[in-house]
């Protein structure tokens, strides 16, 4: 693997962590404000973490 690659990948892995990290501080707040509607924020929550690392994934074997 090339130091391009690995840089990309690299910043593949950082994206998606700075994005399931979003994800899970706004479903806090959110569940925060509004603690009855925690059941339907959780599963949009994992359902999108799961989207976040799938695109990583593709990313990452793409290079």
């Amino acid at each position: 693997m090339t130091l391009a690659k690995a840089i990309l990948v690299g910043a593949a892995a950082l994206g998606g962590g700075l994005g399931i990290g979003l994800l899970g501080s706004k479903a806090a707040e959110a569940t925060g404000r509004n603690p009855g509607a925690s059941g339907p924020i959780l599963t949009i929550a994992i359902i999108l973490a799961a989207l976040i690392e799938g695109i990583f994934i593709l990313s990452a074997f793409a290079v």
